[in-house]
């Protein structure tokens, strides 16, 4: 079953909830987990962050919502129960419990006033609303990633072959493999011999070495060109090499470096632009947002 979000949580969690008894918040999750039946791999389903589980995060925002609704309670740390106004909505019967149900509660409206969600529709359709605040966080981040990796792609693909062997030198620098600019410079953009542009060091002390092919391409790299470098590594004694392209790799060539003695890893454009992105090279930081949490054990009482 796919995870449910967290407006469709609601009800569900208010009915577990039901009895006026006090309930302890990973009880709730598990209980939730039953009764929408999901199973182990979708309960351990992790956020882009890999950090928590979305059903966890989800039911998480759903006891906030509900709770600044006043329809739940928070009776001491990692416990909630419902409340005579929680009592009163399932006393309704209601078919659901949204975003656009919780605004008739002066508490919730005053909490979601400040969201940036203002002006959709009562039903919650809206994607952004089926989603937790820190789910939305997460993938708007995603987004702009995405857009900055294209961006780089492009601006790699339009500079010359000189300009993409030098983000190759400085990025596999970053990376810690070459030594020094200087030495990975020497090593990489040298003319092809039998389909290896370059040889730089593994480790600064030169315990082994890679062979390097770095080409912009306009197509898709298939399987032949990948045998072309791996049998001149063979002619070389040579063990590892990595093939890097501005492109990408057809399967069949993803397929046949897993059957070889070599160690051979294709990076493809993206991998390339998102490796540049991780270490900082041709990009700025513009903002940096903390996301931050109650610290429980602070507020402990002795």
């Amino acid at each position: 079953m796919t995870i449910p979000d967290f407006q469709s949580i609601m009800l569900p969690f208010l009915k577990s909830v039901g009895d006026k008894r006090e309930y302890k918040h990973s009880d709730t999750i598990q209980n939730l987990g039953e009764h929408f039946q999901l199973n182990a791999n979708e309960l351990r389903e992790l956020l882009p962050s890999g950090r928590q589980a979305i059903f966890t995060n989800r039911v998480g925002w759903t006891r906030t919502y509900l709770m600044k609704a006043g329809l739940i309670e928070y009776t001491r740390r990692g416990y909630c129960k419902i409340t005579d106004i929680g009592l009163e909505v399932l006393r309704e019967s209601p078919d659901f419990i949204n975003i656009g149900y919780l605004k008739r509660f002066s508490g919730f409206v005053a909490f979601h006033s400040n969201k940036l969600n203002e002006g959709q529709n009562l039903e919650g359709k809206n994607e952004s609303e089926q989603r937790t605040p820190e789910e939305n966080l997460e993938y708007s981040y995603l987004k702009l990633r995405e857009e900055l990796i294209q961006e780089l792609l492009l601006r790699l693909k339009i500079g010359t072959p000189g300009f993409f062997e030098k983000v190759v030198v400085e990025l596999l620098v970053k990376m810690g493999y070459g030594g020094s600019i200087v030495d990975a410079g020497k090593a990489i953009g040298r003319s092809g011999d039998g389909g290896i542009d370059g040889i730089i060091k593994e480790d600064r002390l030169g315990l082994d070495v890679i062979y390097i092919q770095a080409k912009r391409w306009d197509g898709v790299v298939g399987r032949p060109e990948i045998q072309k470098f791996v049998g001149a590594l063979q002619g070389n004694r040579a063990r590892k090499g990595v093939f890097i392209t501005t492109s990408d790799f057809t399967k069949e060539a993803r397929e046949y470096v897993t059957h070889i003695d070599n160690k051979v890893v294709l990076l493809d454009g993206e991998q390339v632009a998102s490796f540049m992105i991780d270490f900082n090279l041709g990009v700025t930081t513009v903002a940096i947002y903390e996301e931050k949490r109650i610290d429980s054990d602070f507020f402990l009482e002795e």
